[in-house]
């Protein structure tokens, strides 16, 4: 039977494969991604796939779809089940596989799902999503055969490997809020064997997230696990977002730290092994950021946003560390390069475990900035990039300093502003950052003027404080 498929335009992103299930995703794409994949590994010599699911309620049945997909393209299935992203990255360098797939939604909505993609253990993307799409379309595909499935619990084996690189001297009350994603078990598992004492919430696997959206760069889905660090007077809390591949922490007086804060702790502590080494973080993170890794006597860099993106620039520098604003965090320094929550929990709690300050003298020593969060503004698919472009073409005419590493990155006598559109949503990211209040009203300003005459009218009211 002959095979073509057509993608939903709007599914094949830039770093993983997205849509809405039953409008833009179903079994049908999953199968789709399998036969076109498979094939592609089979091409090139290899054999065994990795397969992993996030707790979303769609991702059993588009699961069964892709390991279908991948099987009748004669590939072998190693299945790990229900878990976080990581994991399954793990067991794809730990069981030596040729190409990895984690049918996951990330941190969207419940209605969404995606499929993350490896191959050979290196991020597949951009060029290579859309060639899997034209593929797809023109039944470009090895003939049907037959390949096994071997399902394997791996997650012992996960939970091993991250303890072994704990470094801590002296025991720490944790608060963890897994906001009912994909790591719960792993988590229950990873706390029982950390040193110290651990008080987990949300921590039961519910595709329906009923207490708080998983997502921790939103101040809101942090508000219980602020709580239940005063509750139990903790040392820090750490929360995960759907499929744990970002991390969000709060510090023991209930102050939120973004993921350009935490990471300058994580990069002290790496470049002590790694003199000179580079840095990597994303264009949204703040210029503290940049200027401590340089403190630090490392290399800073700044680089694309998308997970992918980094971890391609992190083996083209052979970088120890990179992270995301967003809290992707990706270690090189003994770990694999990939950008993991629990691991990242791993060490950061060891430089934490290891330091004689608390994490909020952490906070207050940094450099006194004020900023803003993620600010996110709704806009179509078909209009974001090109408002994007409008903005940067009309900065570049009025002489801006303007860096277009991704998106637009503008330096004024104030401090400085970001857009770009998103990778994986229908909207707009925007970032400001300066040494005053009166600094940071004058970026919005004209940050919102640049928006206004591409005709959007930005809400800053509910997203307006710093950190």
């Amino acid at each position: 039977m002959s095979f073509t498929h057509q993608f939903s335009k709007s599914s094949l992103r830039e770093y993983d494969i997205r849509g809405i299930v039953g409008e833009t995703l179903g079994e049908a794409d999953a199968f789709a991604i399998g036969r076109v994949f498979g094939s592609i590994v089979a091409e090139a010599g290899g054999k065994t796939v990795a397969v992993g699911r996030d707790g979303r309620v769609s991702s059993p049945s588009l699961s069964a779809a892709l390991i279908r997909g991948l099987t009748t393209s004669g590939v072998d299935v190693l299945d790990v089940g229900e878990g976080p992203t990581p994991m399954l990255y793990f067991s794809s360098f730990d069981n030596h596989t040729d190409g990895a797939v984690m049918v996951t939604g990330s941190h969207n909505p419940p209605n969404y799902n995606g499929f993350k993609i490896m191959l050979q253990n290196k991020p597949f993307f951009g060029a290579q999503i859309q060639d899997l799409g034209a593929r797809a379309a023109e039944g470009k595909v090895v003939a049907a055969s037959t390949g096994n499935v071997t399902q394997k619990d791996v997650s012992d084996t996960y939970v091993t490997r991250m303890l072994k690189d704990w470094d801590g001297e002296r025991e720490l009350k944790v608060v963890w809020d897994n906001g009912n994603g994909s790591a719960g078990d792993v988590l229950v598992k990873l706390a029982a064997k950390l040193p110290g004492t651990h008080i987990l919430i949300n921590e039961k696997i519910d595709g329906t997230f009923p207490a708080h959206h998983p997502d921790p760069t939103v101040a809101k889905n942090l508000e219980q696990l602020i709580a239940a660090v005063a509750e139990h007077k903790a040392d820090v809390g750490i929360a995960f977002d759907g499929d744990a591949d970002r991390i969000g922490l709060v510090d023991n007086e209930g102050h939120i730290l973004f993921g350009d804060q935490f990471l300058i702790l994580m990069a002290r502590d790496v470049l002590k092994s790694h003199p000179g080494g580079t840095i990597i973080a994303d264009v949204k993170a703040s210029q503290v950021l940049f200027d401590e890794i340089a403190k630090a006597g490392g290399t800073p860099l700044m680089w694309k946003t998308g997970h992918s993106l980094i971890k391609s620039k992190m083996a083209e520098h052979k970088s120890p560390l990179a992270g995301e604003m967003s809290g992707h965090i990706f270690y090189n320094d003994k770990w694999y390069g990939f950008d993991d929550a629990l691991y990242a929990a791993v060490r950061v709690l060891g430089v934490i475990a290891r330091s004689h300050e608390t994490v909020s003298q952490f906070r207050a020593s940094l450099p006194a900035v004020v900023n803003t969060p993620e600010l996110r503004f709704d806009c179509t698919e078909e209009r974001k990039f090109a408002v994007v472009a409008e903005v940067a073409a009309r900065l570049k005419t009025a002489g801006e300093n303007v860096s277009d590493t991704d998106g637009v990155r503008v330096n004024t006598p104030d401090g400085w502003w970001l857009l770009r559109a998103s990778n994986t949503q229908a909207v707009l990211v925007a970032r400001a950052e300066s040494t005053s209040e009166t600094g940071l009203t004058n970026l919005k300003t004209a940050l919102a003027a640049q928006l206004a005459a591409s005709g959007l009218t930005p809400d800053f009211d509910a997203e307006n404080a710093g950190h």
